[in-house]
């Protein structure tokens, strides 16, 4: 862990260092996972069941990919009251959310008597990845599947790993109650591959979303083009902002919520006062003891963490615009008017009583989100990723007389005579 004073001799290139941080590992494995994906494509069901037994040590045949809805029925029947009642609160308030952001088709006419609009329409089929190596993520299945239920998609098919023939239950609890049609036991590479290019097992799909290890993002990479993508995912971050007015130890919980995820997350405290940044880190160093993950959280804080200390919130706003993080806690006097100030983050959670933790599996909006930087020009998953638009326009005789010859003027000045000719010789016709 690093700590920071802006303004200081040597914060800017320090500061740029902190920005460069490889954490994305995806760089490492391109060769791997394109082979991954050239057997799939060639082989199929039973190169994907070969991967399933050389990685997850759980030998699968054709008949055995897709998880049977009698062990979904028995999984969903078997979990706490208490765990299927906080997941149904989640479901319905994720809907709820999802919900309200579903786009209205629209029209206009102009006053050269052209209408023209744009047409909604959702996809066809879409595909989910769910993690399930170093923990396994219910809300991750919520968060991906109810905006594609929402949205109107059909047919809804996901992939989730199955370490040594183990499936969590709550997860396909909530794949049951997120309207999944479709679950398969694969994951890594060869699953992006088969939702991708299809095996007799798996039909394609049209997009793919939901976060994985770094096979999976460079397959989703790969795979780019065949398939639309939601992004490709690099490890968790958070940025708080926070002053002395907090409890050191509540900043320190949630700088390790993050650290918790992946030896490569990221945590990042920036206040303003000196003394507060020695206390949260004294108590970063005390939780980390009675963490269950504290292996992995004290990789990354080690690795990845930083305390920055600034001048004012202005600064500190700055810095986060230059950061772009996935998460954004702002617990300072003025939480509203300082989310104000800042352009690019994926998700923000304002005031003490907001941790990044409640968007994470019952607030509403969405917990997948920009990572890497990528929030300067990405958003968090939505209904919109799975519905695309047409826009679609009628021309009426006199709307196209007023419009011909100044289009003619423009393809004929781009050499596309056949174009210009489309225009002029109808034109002339319904003169």
């Amino acid at each position: 862990m690093i700590t920071l004073h802006a303004g200081a001799p040597g914060f800017e290139p320090a500061f740029t260092a902190l920005l460069d941080q490889a954490r994305d590992t995806t760089a490492r494995v391109d060769t791997a996972v394109a082979n991954i994906i050239a057997a799939i494509r060639a082989h199929g069901d039973a190169a994907l069941c070969e991967y399933t037994n050389r990685f997850d040590r759980l030998p699968l045949t054709p008949a055995t990919i897709q998880v049977d809805p009698a062990e979904i029925r028995q999984a969903t029947a078997a979990i706490p009251t208490a765990q299927r009642d906080a997941l149904d609160l989640a479901a319905n308030r994720i809907e709820a959310f999802h919900r309200a952001q579903r786009p209205v088709d629209f029209q206009m006419h102009d006053d050269a008597g052209v209408t023209m609009g744009l047409r909604w329409t959702p996809l066809d089929a879409v595909g989910i990845y769910v993690p399930g190596g170093k923990a396994a993520y219910p809300s991750s299945v919520l968060m991906n599947a109810i905006p594609a239920r929402v949205a109107g998609v059909n047919r809804i098919a996901m992939c989730v790993p199955a370490p040594d023939g183990i499936l969590n239950p709550l997860v396909l609890a909530a794949a049951d109650r997120a309207g999944v049609g479709e679950i398969f036991r694969v994951g890594g590479a060869q699953a992006i591959a088969a939702l991708a290019y299809g095996t007799a097992t798996i039909r394609p799909v049209d997009r793919i979303v939901g976060p994985g290890n770094a096979f999976v993002a460079e397959a989703k990479r790969q795979v780019f083009g065949r398939v639309g993508i939601d992004g490709v995912a690099g490890p968790s971050e958070v940025v708080i902002l926070a002053d002395a007015a907090n409890d050191p130890r509540l900043v320190a919980i949630d700088l390790l919520a993050q650290a918790e995820h992946d030896e490569a997350a990221q945590s990042i405290l920036i206040t303003t006062s000196s003394a507060f940044a020695e206390h949260v880190a004294a108590a970063v160093k005390t939780e980390l003891e009675t963490l269950s993950r504290r292996t992995i959280a004290a990789a990354s804080w080690d690795a990845h963490g930083a305390i920055i200390i600034v001048g004012g919130w202005d600064q500190a706003a700055a810095l986060v615009d230059r950061l772009a993080p996935e998460h954004l806690q702002i617990m300072a006097a003025d939480p509203a008017g300082l989310f104000a100030k800042i352009r690019h983050a994926g998700a923000a959670f304002l005031g003490p009583h907001t941790p990044e933790a409640l968007g994470d599996y019952i607030a509403g909006p969405n917990h997948v989100l920009p990572t890497g930087r990528t929030a300067r020009f990405a958003s968090g998953l939505s209904v919109f990723d799975f519905v695309k638009r047409t826009s679609w326009i009628e021309a009426g005789a006199g709307a196209l007389r007023a419009l011909a010859g100044p289009a003619a003027i423009l393809a004929e000045a781009e050499g596309l005579t056949a174009h210009a000719l489309s225009l002029t010789l109808r034109a002339a016709k319904n003169a």
